[in-house]
């Protein structure tokens, strides 16, 4: 029963929200609500893409979380070597300060990352979305976990002796060797990006940057808000993270069930 409720909790606001993007928007909120429409319009879709630009948000969107994840994965998996299989002054100092900043809610550090992104000359909207997140505390302690567990220092001595050198020996044994925990944090990256508001809330002021969560939320903000819209792009915006999550999922599946069971 438990988990028969967790379902409705999960899947019930998916399936409001694809069912009324296929309503007149007096319909949404019609009592008793309605599960299906009728009757069914693909009028929300067709004015969402004749009114808005839609494909531009999406473009943006999908665009900055792809290279977001790109860096992510590699700056993560380089750092998380470094904190696996090295030794360093201040080593356990850095990583612990590092570790302890995942307990800072985002909301404290917005205005002093706004003011650093700027003095910085970042603050180009394409720029600023993408750099403040390529490093994610997070991130780094995951591939720091999964190398130590998945890659045995033997194998990097061997290495050494044939003569590869340390960047090479990342990229040639041991980011192969990473590939379900990049599959898993490829993933988190992705949906992050994709979804985030509250930066891009603050960091874009022109529209022609305007991702997707920031597009939608214009809709939603406009007078006499524009539900039958934002029900139509949300169900569309789902596509790109949909795609991303079939083509890595055997990857993430893998990495977050490393190391729970012991061989």
């Amino acid at each position: 029963m438990v988990l028969a409720g967790l379902v409705v909790v999960y899947v019930g606001p998916m399936l409001w929200a694809v069912s009324s993007s296929f309503k007149v928007r007096g319909d949404i909120f019609s009592f008793p609500p309605q599960l299906i429409p009728d009757p069914v319009t693909l009028e929300n879709y067709a004015t969402l893409l004749e009114t808005q630009p839609f494909w531009r948000w999406m473009i943006m969107s999908s665009s900055v979380a792809l290279i977001a994840t790109i860096a992510t994965v590699f700056f993560c998996s380089l750092a998380g070597f470094g904190f696996a299989k090295y030794d360093f002054k201040g080593k356990n100092v850095l990583f612990y300060t590092m570790f302890s900043s995942m307990a800072l809610p985002f909301a404290v550090i917005l205005v002093p990352l706004f003011v650093l992104v700027s003095i910085m000359g970042l603050s180009h909207p394409f720029i600023a979305l993408i750099v403040p997140w390529v490093a994610p505390a997070f991130g780094i302690f995951m591939m720091r976990q999964y190398t130590e567990q998945s890659v045995p220092s033997e194998l990097l001595d061997a290495a050494r002796i044939d003569g590869c050198g340390e960047f090479k020996i990342f990229l040639s044994i041991v980011f192969p060797l990473l590939k379900p925990a990049v599959g898993a944090l490829g993933v988190w990256s992705f949906l992050n990006s994709y979804n985030n508001l509250l930066w891009p809330l603050v960091i874009v002021a022109e529209p022609q940057f305007y991702t997707m969560p920031l597009g939608l939320q214009t809709l939603f903000a406009a007078e006499g808000r524009q539900y039958d819209l934002v029900m139509a792009g949300a169900v569309l915006a789902t596509v790109p993270a949909l795609i991303v999550f079939f083509l890595l999922r055997k990857h993430m599946v893998s990495g977050l069930t490393a190391g729970a069971v012991k061989s």
